[in-house]
């Protein structure tokens, strides 16, 4: 197998600034990756690190600008800060096979360093701005600016990689990316990352739960996009079926305050635990000793907690936004809610011990399909294209 020398560009990884999950996709797709053989480096945001670290293998190329105004302007002196720094690295480590962005916020450093040095790239898309703000933008001058970027990616790229073939068909409408660039490569996880052994009701304890309770978890941004407040909305209809469920919600946004508020007016503020930003430990423990785990979203172009609940054997609750719909049958992995997610969790909540085995299903998935080695491979594939 002939080595590569490939080149990421993000604003986020697991060790650098970690905002959200192109976050891990990065760090250990590119882990993966230098397992194999190859030598990668993570163009990235400094954050409060050093400029430089090898880690697990991988290079982190830090790059360091003044992180302040609106975030346009920030990735621009971002990019600036990127497209310096590569040429610095290709200066001292020697030529680049390969440059891969992840979203719209390294495309005007990738941009520049194609015209200038001359180096095709490949561009993973993990969301659209389309989606992320309901389907509209109005005037707001970001979100139409944040758009043009993620057209120019893929305009520029020679190669794009998306993550499902629901999502795939998201982009080409908004944006007319021809079919031909195009190649479908879902997200990953490494299998036991998330699944641990944990004494349930001690976790349960822990956030003032009685220990048999049974427990519905959220994990993610708490905005419009990820849906909080319509499993909100639903908690007055399940707590009629069940009173004694409980409610966790891991993550901040800026909906939050706001789902607070509506989980109050309902009355039902007490059956819910709004944790915030919590460590991965914490995370690891609610997942593992939660009943199950709710994705409400109104667009997710993959849903990786999907895959976080099910390397924990978690069912899964999740509306038909969730783009791992090719891979989430009814009553087998979890259950799509197009209509109404109180009455699935009402429905899961019957018969919890059946309901498991759901869980169950999805761990094979990601053991069999959703596995970083298997991703890597195929990620490998479309770099070599860059020669044809």
């Amino acid at each position: 197998m002939e080595t590569l020398r490939i080149g990421m560009f993000s604003w986020e990884s697991l060790h650098s600034v970690t905002v959200g999950g192109i976050s891990p996709h990065v760090t250990e797709l590119a882990e993966t990756l230098s397992a194999i053989g190859h030598e990668v480096h993570i163009f990235t945001q400094s954050g409060w690190m050093r400029d430089y670290d090898e880690i697990n293998g991988v290079h982190y190329e830090r790059c360091r600008y003044t992180p302040s105004d609106g975030i346009i302007h920030q990735m621009d002196r971002m990019c600036d800060a990127m497209y310096d720094r590569f040429g610095h690295v290709q200066r001292e480590f020697g030529e680049f096979d390969v440059l891969h962005g992840h979203d719209w916020h390294p495309v005007n450093a990738l941009d520049r360093i194609r015209h200038d040095y001359g180096k095709e790239f490949v561009v993973t898309c993990h969301s659209t701005e389309w989606g992320r703000n309901g389907n509209q933008f109005g005037d707001w001058w970001e979100a139409r600016e944040i758009a043009h970027r993620e057209w120019l990616g893929g305009y520029e790229a020679k190669e794009v990689i998306i993550t499902t073939d629901q999502f795939k068909e998201e982009v080409q409408q908004i944006y007319q990316t021809p079919e031909q660039k195009i190649t479908v490569i879902p997200n990953g996880i490494n299998p036991g990352k998330i699944e641990k052994d944990v004494d349930a009701g001690d976790v349960k304890k822990r956030l003032g739960i009685h220990p048999y309770a049974p427990v519905v978890l959220f994990t993610g941004r708490i905005c419009y996009q990820k849906g909080v407040d319509m499993l909100v909305n639903a908690i007055p209809e399940i707590l009629n079926n069940r009173w004694d469920t409980r409610f966790v919600f891991i993550g901040d946004g800026e909906m939050r305050q706001y789902c607070e508020q509506c989980a109050s007016q309902r009355g039902v503020l007490d059956a819910c635990r709004f944790l915030g930003r919590v460590s991965d430990e914490t995370l690891s423990d609610c997942m593992n000793a939660c009943d199950l785990a709710c994705v409400p979203s109104r667009n997710e172009p993959f849903g990786i907690v999907v895959l976080e609940a099910w390397d924990a054997a978690k069912p899964v609750i999740a509306t038909d936004a969730v783009h791992l719909i090719d891979n989430f049958s009814n009553g087998i992995t979890g259950y799509m809610t197009p209509q109404s997610i109180a009455w699935c969790v009402n429905y899961s909540m019957g018969d919890l011990e059946s309901t498991k085995k759901m869980g169950q299903n999805g761990k094979k998935l990601v053991e069999t399909k959703y596995n970083w080695d298997r991703i890597a491979d195929d990620t490998v594939k479309v770099y070599r294209k860059l020669d044809g």
